[in-house]
């Protein structure tokens, strides 16, 4: 009896604080418990969190993102793979920090200069139009005052543009013009006429066309008893000149040779006018241009 009462009291002897063995394997099962409890609650929240980041990677319906160029280190866009979406959109061949060749700069036509000059000679006794006019060429008064004679299939540069006063024609001009190659009248052997306006301040209006190249014109012309003037100029604000023919008592007639070169679509504008009368009616004349 004894014995165990020692026993019992050397049992409770051996743990502190008074303790029993029972009670620590209580606690240490409370113990094991818990820490139990905290992992399975770790472990929950890691698994919370994995699903969740899971999730943030899937989109439910795709969305359209707009096509961007790979952007390299250094912030300069690189070029995209071959074959793809954007490949097309950039020069290909290139590397990075190329350029494409600037294009070569087309020749420039150099500008066709304005240039004239005028003088005056005497009119031979018989002007062979076909030969003077290898371009063009006109005759006035063969057939009245108003139908002039063409050269047949001549360029038609030269055109009448008309004047002021009543034009009249007449037959017997000093010299001879002869032609084979006209419209409506296709050869003449020397006819005398033109024609011919009165009074001060009228006259004639020609002009002939530039085409870019150097132009020789003849204008044969004359004046009865007045002081004529002939002004010409390339048009488009090209140089200009004048001239004066003069007879107080009777007729005179002169070869008036104009060289000229201008841009093609300029023209050489050609007044003819009475600019003092000397007698009755006087009058300047206009029998014939020819372009060459």
């Amino acid at each position: 009896m004894g014995q165990q009462d020692h026993g019992r009291g050397g049992d409770r002897a051996s743990f502190p604080h008074g303790q029993t063995r029972s009670a620590l394997r209580r606690l240490a099962r409370t113990r094991r418990r818990r820490r139990w409890l905290l992992e399975a609650l770790a472990a929950i929240v890691c698994l919370t969190a994995l699903v969740a980041y899971l999730g943030g990677e899937q989109h439910d319906t795709p969305r359209d993102e707009p096509a961007v160029l790979p952007v390299a280190p250094t912030g300069r866009p690189v070029l995209p793979p071959p074959g793809s979406a954007q490949a097309g959109a950039v020069t290909p061949g290139l590397r990075p920090r190329q350029r494409p060749p600037s294009p070569s700069p087309s020749p420039s036509t150099p500008a066709v200069p304005s240039t004239l000059t005028v003088s005056q000679a005497d009119v031979p006794a018989r002007v062979d139009l076909s030969a003077v006019g290898a371009v063009d060429w006109v005759q006035w008064g063969l057939l009245g005052a108003r139908t002039p004679v063409r050269k047949r299939h001549g360029s038609g540069d030269i055109r009448d543009e008309g004047g002021r006063g009543e034009r009249q024609s007449y037959d017997n001009n000093p010299e001879a013009y002869a032609w084979r190659d006209g419209a409506p009248v296709g050869s003449a052997d020397g006819t005398l006429s033109g024609v011919y306006t009165c009074d001060r301040g009228n006259g004639f209006t020609l002009a002939v066309a530039a085409d870019g190249r150097p132009r020789t014109v003849h204008l044969y012309a004359g004046v009865w008893m007045a002081r004529g003037r002939l002004d010409l100029r390339i048009s488009g604000g090209g140089p200009a000149s004048t001239l004066r023919l003069e007879d107080p008592h009777t007729a005179r007639t002169a070869d008036f040779t104009i060289r000229f070169q201008a841009p093609a679509g300029a023209k050489l504008l050609l007044t003819w006018t009475v600019e003092e009368s000397l007698g009755d009616c006087g009058n300047v004349s206009l029998q014939a241009v020819a372009l060459r």
